[in-house]
């Protein structure tokens, strides 16, 4: 019997990928799946860019808004969430939509994901308050001393990463990269992709205009009933784009503008990573893709020609 057929809309932030799958799915019969990592957290609807309520209502979404923001989301179990709402959409007869710009997630997917034990509170909080005393830089170091192999594939500035993988080894006593050489086997899905490829600087114009955008839609109400939390600043959903630079100028440390064109510059950084994970790792072989050189900025600006080349490829496998 053949795998069922899962279609991955991918791209930067800003592309236009919420567009795509929506008109993907009104045509397709499709069911659209989250595949970001901060769109599903169910306070930051405006500043991650989440699909309306309206939009939501087009076609079936799933994913979006699931979790609180006191609550860390991960790449295992965004996997087993995703790939039980792709086994019920192809029970309904539809047809998987997966969506969304984080690359890890995808790859989670098409390549597998190692089967790493949970971390305890006690591991994260040491990794959180080294990180606080000595900086990126410096766990770094430290990790370097642990774990040669997973501190390598660090840069020495991501303290994030960094972080999670001091908390692996605290946890495990084994590193992070070691865990990563058992990944087991991918998904038993077909996987093709639509990667959407903009020009930089045409995702940076639109990064810059919807920033504006949130900002006139209640952003910075958002981020301020968020504030209100008091949640932990190492959570994933305070480091979503925007967030720092907006609670930084709500804290009067940055002026509206000041944090606003932070938040641009540090989204358009991003979208640089977000490419490379794409092109090296979420979207490699096995997973055939069809790359669209533009912004999907709706049907209208799409001419028949070309929508007909993309449903054709969609299809092809289908």
């Amino acid at each position: 019997m053949a795998e069922p057929h899962a279609l991955l809309v991918a791209g930067p932030t800003c592309s236009g990928k919420s567009a795509l799958a929506v008109a993907l799915a009104e045509q397709l019969g499709g069911t659209i799946i989250n595949a970001d990592s901060m769109q599903v957290y169910r306070e930051l609807r405006i500043v991650t860019a989440r699909p309306t309520e309206a939009e939501e209502a087009i076609v079936p979404h799933r994913l979006y808004g699931v979790r609180p923001a006191a609550e860390a989301g991960s790449a295992a179990w965004w996997r087993r969430s995703a790939l039980d709402e792709m086994e019920r959409a192809h029970a309904a007869g539809r047809l998987p939509i997966l969506c969304g710009g984080t690359g890890l997630y995808f790859a989670a997917l098409t390549h597998g994901l190692a089967d790493i034990p949970e971390v305890g509170e006690a591991a994260r909080a040491e990794a959180r308050t080294l990180l606080a005393q000595q900086g990126a830089n410096g766990l770094h170091a430290a990790l370097a001393h642990v774990d040669q192999a997973t501190a390598a594939r660090l840069h020495p500035s991501d303290g994030q990463r960094i972080a999670r993988a001091w908390e692996v080894w605290r946890q495990t006593g084994r590193g992070l990269a070691a865990w990563q050489a058992d990944t087991p086997h991918p998904a038993p899905w077909r996987f093709t992709a639509l990667m959407l490829n903009p020009p930089r600087e045409t995702l940076r114009a639109a990064i810059a205009g919807r920033f504006a955008a949130m900002l006139e839609q209640g952003a910075l109400a958002e981020i301020a009933a968020l504030a209100e939390l008091n949640l932990d600043p190492a959570l994933p959903a305070m480091r979503a784009h925007g967030v720092p630079e907006l609670m930084a100028h709500l804290r009067g440390e940055l002026t509206r503008e000041m944090a606003e064109r932070a938040a641009v510059l540090a989204t358009g950084r991003y979208t640089k990573r977000q490419a490379t994970w794409f092109r090296h790792r979420a979207l490699a072989d096995p997973v055939r893709t069809h790359t669209i050189h533009a912004r999907f900025a709706g049907l209208q600006q799409v001419s028949e020609c070309q929508w007909s080349e993309i449903i054709a490829f969609v299809r092809a496998v289908g």
